[in-house]
């Protein structure tokens, strides 16, 4: 090989995000420490002078079988921050930002492109069955030729303990119409359930172990007057004397596909729409042999015909329910994000709920607390920017979420932000025992407001609806689903939540909370944090040297 070629590699941790454009600042990050019930990930990165095609990639490791080599992707972004964004973000350019993990190729193959940085991402998959102990983890890089090109040797700690398992609530909301449209596969078509399930899968191995089941078409990001594609799992016939009759035989069939894939909770779809409660969901039905739209944007919600469906609608669900057995794992929701406004058509909608269910959890996001004083809500979803008042007032069990409102000071997963700033959720959340964290896209593949269908890896804001890395944490592979940073990275969050659970056990909460916040300068809130990956790569170390240290480990 000549000379003249130049090959730097250098390990880096989960939280390091490799532009293409721009130098490499992080050190090197070569160990770390995980339990054996946890996914681990760092990457490697590397740059060669000039363009070197056809590097294979070699994995050297004694437990190789638990791990996964994936090069993370370039996609573009428009708009990676509105205008008057904070200032702790990575850049607000558009361009090529570092988001999917793209599998290898059969021959384990990349490209250096000239002078520029790319990186490997390594996933760690102990799954309980490798032994406690140091492994040595090395990535090899070889030219064409055969020829060395450079060598990293991570040296990772399996702590031969597990953590506890998830508590927190955790949904992402599923677009199983998004499936349909980008695969090109009917509704509910034996493809699309394969589809679903694999999407589903993917979504449980991350800590969502909730999932938005679409009742009815989902009245979200919605057009109004517009229309998404019918998701309908519940079948309804109009009788004669215009009662209606219920088949649940394909939501049977999603509740066997959310057990088969480790979905603990059922999500069910807002009955009211989004953004006031004044409209009824798109619902299909068979009237004389036909399916006609019975109920949409032409409804009024108030009105007695929606009532009188919603009246036996929703004794023959919970029928459905208990006869699964099912009460305990079931979510409702009224309407989402209505603000202070929607009072009075959002309290209508409310009241009729309650009536109708009142031993189930009826959930929203909602972040005026009036709602909540004026129980119109018992389990308020507030957004995490918006979430004091309900600290203040003790509200419990409490839940939050973020979205392209939450663009300031709090956490969240946007492309450009760093990705300190998605795991320093999972602290938060412990803090503040929060019972269950909702955001609305794990693979909204549409533009703002469901107008047309998008490809993910050509347009990442929605047709600059959002920021890239709200609307979607996954992309559509060839074989199903592609992961993305965001995703692995929220996944820690959760596993450090996880641990500091564990750590609570064995050395009490108020031990816990005082060392997270020792050295710093005030306390740590939803809005006021460490900013550093270093800080956060450390007390994830502190927290697994201390359980360690405090528990008897077989």
């Amino acid at each position: 090989m000549s000379q003249s070629v130049t090959f730097q590699t250098r390990l880096l941790s989960s939280l390091s995000k490799v532009f293409a454009d721009e130098e490499l600042l992080q050190g090197s990050y070569n160990n770390g420490s995980a339990f054996c019930n946890e996914t681990f990930s760092f990457q490697v990165a590397y740059r060669s002078n000039r363009l070197l095609k056809n590097i294979r990639v070699m994995l050297q490791s004694e437990i190789s079988p638990h791990i996964i080599v994936r090069s993370v992707g370039l996609v573009p972004s428009e708009l990676p921050a509105y205008h008057d964004h904070d200032e702790f973000v990575l850049r607000s350019t558009s361009g090529l930002y570092p988001d999917p993990l793209l599998p290898l190729t059969a021959e384990s193959v990349v490209t250096g492109y000239p002078n520029q940085w790319r990186s490997l991402w390594i996933t760690v998959q102990p799954e309980d069955e490798v032994k406690g102990g140091t492994y040595e983890i090395g990535i090899r890089f070889e030219a064409d030729s055969g020829e060395s090109l450079g060598e990293e040797v991570f040296t990772l700690e399996v702590i031969p303990a597990s953590l506890p398992a998830q508590t927190l609530i955790h949904t992402e909301w599923f677009h199983a119409d998004c499936l349909a449209a980008y695969y090109g596969v009917e509704i509910f078509s034996e493809r699309h359930w394969v589809l679903m399930g694999q999407f589903m899968g993917t979504a449980a191995r991350h800590g969502i172990n909730m999932i938005l089941t679409p009742l009815f078409t989902p009245p979200l990001d919605t057009e109004v007057g517009g229309e998404r594609p019918t998701v309908q799992l519940v079948d309804v016939a109009v009788s004669e004397d215009g009662t209606y009759a219920f088949a649940f035989d394909k939501l049977d069939r999603w509740a066997d596909l959310c057990d088969a894939h480790g979905i603990q909770y059922l999500e069910f779809s807002h009955l009211f729409t989004q953004w006031g409660a004044r409209h009824a969901p798109k619902i299909m039905g068979n009237v004389n042999g036909k399916s006609e739209k019975l109920f949409g944007w032409d409804t009024d919600a108030m009105g007695s015909s929606y009532h009188a469906f919603i009246r036996q609608f929703i004794p023959a669900l919970t029928g459905w329910i208990e006869s699964r057995g099912l009460k305990q794992r079931c979510y409702f929701h009224v309407s989402d994000e209505p603000s202070v406004s929607h009072l009075e058509a959002y309290g209508h909608a409310s009241r009729l709920m309650n009536e109708l269910l009142p031993d189930y959890p009826i959930i929203d996001a909602l972040s005026d607390i009036s709602f909540y004083e004026q129980g119109l809500v018992k389990r308020p979803i507030p957004g995490s920017n918006h979430i004091e008042p309900f600290l203040d007032q003790q509200v419990t069990p409490l839940w939050t979420y973020y979205c392209c409102s939450q663009y300031k000071e709090v956490s969240n997963r946007f492309f450009n932000l760093p990705s300190a700033r998605n795991r320093i959720l999972g602290i938060q959340l412990y803090k503040y025992n929060i019972e269950g964290f909702l955001h609305w896209g794990y693979n909204f593949w549409n533009s703002q407001y469901s107008r047309r269908a998008i490809d993910p890896f050509q347009v990442t804001d929605a047709d600059g609806g959002f920021p890239s890395g709200d609307a979607f944490v996954v992309y559509p592979g060839e074989e199903g689903p592609i992961e993305s940073i965001r995703l692995k990275v929220f996944q820690e969050a959760l596993q450090d939540l996880r641990a500091l659970q564990l750590l609570e056990t064995l050395i009490g909460r108020e031990a816990v909370m005082q060392s997270l916040e020792e050295g710093l300068k005030e306390p740590i809130t939803f809005k006021c944090y460490p900013r550093d990956m270093e800080w956060l790569l450390s007390k994830r170390q502190w927290m697994n040297e201390e359980i360690k240290a405090n528990m008897v480990v077989k």
